[in-house]
């Protein structure tokens, strides 16, 4: 049945992360990938909830208007499902986006060290044929051991916490023995939620 469904429609996921393009696979999808040209840093909005959500959409309208102008084949008889997905890193009430520098990705992961931090991650689905879209948010809580600072720097030197929300990637082999609990799924830590996600594929179908 997986099988008949899956091969009866098309998934283009709106993201470049390498991350996300694991997690979907690993939820046994075939997708194309098209990443969306926006400045995240244009949309302001007061609760990182209502945040992850506007990026999400504005990086499907993104795509959308793309495929519209780019777009030779007919939208024929195969429905295509967009996924596009945002997180973003909550510290004692403060957003975090991506560090701006080494020296603030440097003060973020101190901050997290026998601390605790959340991320808030959205998920939007949209049938390009029918042009259904829903989307959901989900938090995660993760609670950290004393981080070392020579773990810090080498995270730092090798410059992967940079390109992450909050400078937080606690998949990292570096980073794992210092995560105490995660209140949530990894997956959703990682930028997209396979329950969530799963459920509004459905539904757009």
């Amino acid at each position: 049945m997986e099988e008949a469904s899956a091969s009866s429609f098309k998934i283009i996921l709106g993201s470049s992360s390498m991350p996300r393009r694991k997690i979907l696979a690993e939820m046994g999808y075939e997708f194309t990938i098209m990443a969306a040209d926006i400045d995240e840093k244009v949309i302001r909005k007061e609760k990182p909830e209502e945040l992850v959500m506007a990026i999400a959409e504005a990086k499907a309208d993104s795509i959308v208007s793309k495929l519209q102008t780019t777009d030779s084949e007919p939208m024929n008889a195969e429905p295509t499902i967009l996924i596009t997905a945002d997180t973003v890193v909550v510290y004692e009430g403060a957003i975090r986006e991506k560090p701006s520098s080494s020296e603030e990705a440097r003060q973020f992961i101190k901050g997290y060290s026998g601390g605790q931090c959340a991320t808030v991650g959205s998920v939007l689905v949209t049938n390009l044929k029918t042009g259904f879209r829903k989307g959901e948010w989900d938090r995660v809580e993760i609670h950290f051991y004393e981080i070392p600072d020579e773990t810090i720097e080498k995270l730092i030197e090798e410059g992967v916490v940079l390109n992450v929300a909050g400078g937080l990637i606690i998949e990292h082999p570096l980073i794992l023995p210092y995560v105490k609990q995660v209140v949530g799924t990894m997956d959703s830590v990682m930028g997209l939620p396979k329950a969530p996600t799963e459920k509004l594929i459905k539904e757009a179908l």
